[in-house]
């Protein structure tokens, strides 16, 4: 790659569960402080990797589910030639043998080259440090996390069949409009093999990021990306800090909008004149 790029992903919510916490009964993720909503990067990171599994089969994905990654690492030593060694030298190989496992790694697995991973295991591949970076996503306004109380007319039990019904609980946020950002490093890439058919295919993987990842906590229409902005340098050590270049663009609400409930209800702007000469402004969204 003979580019940096920095860009920014929107993207909103609409009564649906953008990312639930786990340690939190599935509440949405929120920001104590400042009651701002959440999305973790491992979270954005999962839906570009079930997007490339879903759209190009020909692109295998190292974290997926039902992965096991020692066999994948083993499989990696039997794709250089290197299967019949022992399992102790697999473990720690010489730094030949192992530099050429993780290359194979890197060719192999989309997401190993574009985001990097530890394979240092009972079967070590080494690790890798990933060219594409992304943040968490804040929201741009404090959420509102709502508890719904569901029920189901069904029974796990037999000696439970006299119930008329059973409770549970379902989090939804009204509204909130995210804002995540993302770095790609051209100098990385080079290690790792990542290139511009898998950078078109990263921000292919972003503009449909939730185009087949609907489920009862986020159905149809409830998440969607708002917008693309890339800022694409002319050169690999680039033209602007990251940081100068998001701070150009702006999301507020409209005047008149106390409450948001629509993207409708923001505006997007794009201050050109703060970018520098040798950086090409992109929005695909």
């Amino acid at each position: 790659m003979k580019n940096r790029y920095d860009f920014l992903f929107i993207f909103d919510c609409q009564d649906a569960n953008p990312n639930g916490d786990p340690d939190a009964g599935n509440l949405p993720r929120i920001d104590v402080e400042t009651g701002q909503g959440l999305v973790t990067d491992v979270c954005l990171k999962r839906k570009i990797r079930n997007f490339v599994q879903t759209s190009q089969p020909d692109q295998l994905i190292y974290f997926k589910v039902g992965a096991v990654h020692n066999n994948q690492h083993d499989e990696a030593y039997h794709g250089i030639g290197e299967g019949a060694i022992s399992k102790e030298a697999k473990k720690k190989p010489i730094p030949e043998i192992k530099d050429r496992a993780t290359a194979w790694m890197c060719k192999n697995y989309y997401d190993v080259r574009t985001f990097g991973a530890v394979m240092s295991t009972e079967i070590n591949c080494g690790q890798v440090r990933g060219p594409v970076q992304l943040s968490f996503a804040r929201s741009i306004d404090p959420i509102v996390s709502s508890e719904h109380a569901i029920t189901r007319t069904s029974v796990t039990k037999p000696e439970d069949i006299q119930k008329e019904r059973t409770m549970g609980r379902k989090f939804t946020i009204p509204y909130g409009l995210y804002k995540a950002q993302g770095f790609v490093n051209p100098f990385l890439a080079a290690q790792t093999g990542f290139n511009d058919d898998d950078l078109e295919l990263l921000f292919t993987a972003l503009e449909n990021a939730f185009q087949f990842d609907q489920s009862a906590a986020r159905p149809a229409g409830s998440m969607n990306p708002r917008a693309l902005i890339i800022f694409k340098h002319d050169n690999q050590l680039g033209k602007a800090p990251s940081h100068k270049l998001f701070e150009a663009v702006t999301l507020k609400l409209k005047d008149g909008v106390e409450v948001p409930r629509a993207f409708a209800d923001y505006d997007l702007s794009i201050n050109e004149s703060a970018i520098p000469e040798g950086i090409t402004l992109i929005r695909r969204i």
